[in-house]
């Protein structure tokens, strides 16, 4: 094993992640329908500190993050400081960088502990499916300004008559990038076609998730990290992840037909993430606040990387780029890790990047090394399943990978693993963590 660079404080202290929690996570339209983004941080954020039982004062920043983001409610951050009955005066703000919004919390408290100008903070995302901000046209957007600075009624009624039908309609949030206009699955089936991934491969792949994923909650192993919770009228607990289809077998997804090239295509709902709500965050601390507060970390942060490519060709590649150089960093090999996770966007995607990773062709041409970053060992990679079974809910999945991953890596005596994702934009996050 190399020699390991860990991310350490001014005065030598690791970057401590004493605990994590994450809600359920639910379908679109289900158990949180109706349930904003911010009330899912709130909740996950209340539960942990409750948990935890540290001081009240003792947590002095919380950045967290939101996808599709609330008007009214811009800084959600700063919302759940104040939903939370935290300390008035915690430094809170919000941070975006599309699927990997948490890797970026994550990110930004350690270097708060790095600089010295903070001993605890927490970090995390949520993000709703269910309660959208539907917007309208740009038409109408103009005429009602234009109609507030009006004068006359006569002068009003002149401009709503502009109007034609359907800009009166309403405007959903884009799924589709704005720079290039393509849709997640279209990237997707980009990359099944330039990697040749068959269907029957994605299928297998999504199969897989969704029985580890069930395995794990008939083990016990998510009960520590999952809350419950109670959601209007406050008759039923939601305590357990409601997309796992543990019981589905290969010939029901070889029953759904393609979601994006529907000739020639894939990529299938069911070989694809769902649209998710939730929320996860995690505590961080240096070593000697941890100690300070006699705490036993769940595990440290050891390094971490985030990077961007071209958005109109596999875009999604992140995690084959962000993933050599969060190892260098650490000090680490892929020999060297215990864990690999790998947010799973889609089947398609994920069967590139694992290609990619072990790819010397790719490692030369594309990254400029000497050689591949290394094929992923089956037993060390998404052992638990991954967001095909679990869902998505766009902020929140890094906290959910770092928590599960810390929490199955002390199971196992220890060791070291690694979490990556892939985000919109073409932007790639990985990170090194270490459990004792």
């Amino acid at each position: 094993m190399r020699q390991a660079l860990p991310l350490v404080t001014r005065q030598g202290d690791r970057i401590a992640i004493v605990s994590g929690l994450r809600t359920p996570f639910a379908r679109q339209a289900t158990a949180f329908h109706g349930i904003p983004a911010v009330d899912l941080g709130k909740m996950v954020v209340g539960e942990l500190l409750a948990r935890s039982e540290i001081p009240a004062d003792a947590i002095e920043q919380l950045v967290f993050g939101q996808v599709v983001q609330m008007p009214e409610a811009p800084n959600i951050a700063r919302e759940i400081v104040l939903g939370t009955g935290m300390n008035v005066h915690t430094d809170a703000y919000s941070v975006s960088r599309a699927c990997a919004t948490s890797f970026q919390a994550v990110a930004n408290v350690a270097e708060s502990l790095m600089a010295g100008t903070i001993r605890a903070g927490i970090a995390g995302g949520a993000d709703s499916s269910s309660v959208l901000p539907i917007g309208v046209s740009k038409a109408l957007a103009r005429v009602l300004v234009d109609g507030n600075k009006a004068r006359t009624t006569r002068q009003r009624l002149t401009l709503f008559s502009r109007l034609r039908l359907r800009d009166l309609l309403p405007v959903p949030p884009a799924v589709a990038e704005y720079s290039t206009g393509l849709r997640m699955g279209d990237t997707a089936e980009q990359m099944a076609k330039t990697y040749g991934i068959t269907r029957e491969q994605q299928d297998a792949l999504a199969h897989r998730s969704h029985q580890r994923a069930a395995q794990a909650w008939a083990e016990g192993k998510l009960a520590e990290e999952v809350m419950t919770t109670y959601v209007p009228p406050y008759k039923n607990p939601f305590a357990e992840d409601n997309n796992i289809r543990g019981a589905s077998t290969l010939a029901d997804y070889a029953k759904l037909r393609p979601a994006f090239d529907r000739k020639h295509g894939s990529v299938t709902a069911a070989n694809s993430t769902p649209l998710t709500d939730g929320a996860a965050a995690v505590i961080m601390m240096t070593e000697s606040r941890a100690k300070e507060l006699g705490l036993r970390p769940l595990g440290y942060l050891r390094s971490y990387a985030f990077t961007a490519i071209d958005v109109w060709q596999d875009m999604l590649l992140g995690p084959a780029w962000s993933t050599p150089l969060a190892l260098e960093r650490a000090g680490l090999t892929m020999a060297d890790l215990t864990l690999f996770d790998m947010h799973e966007a889609f089947a398609a995607q994920t069967l590139a990047n694992l290609q990619l990773l072990g790819s010397e062709r790719f490692a030369r041409e594309v990254l400029g090394r000497a050689q591949a970053t290394g094929e992923v060992d089956d037993a060390k990679f998404n052992v638990l399943g991954g967001s095909i079974a679990y869902g998505h809910p766009f902020a929140a999945t890094g906290a959910r990978m770092i928590t599960q991953t810390l929490h199955e890596l002390r199971r196992r005596g220890g060791g070291f693993g690694l979490v990556t994702a892939c985000a919109a934009g073409g932007l790639g996050a990985a990170m090194v963590l270490e459990a004792e």
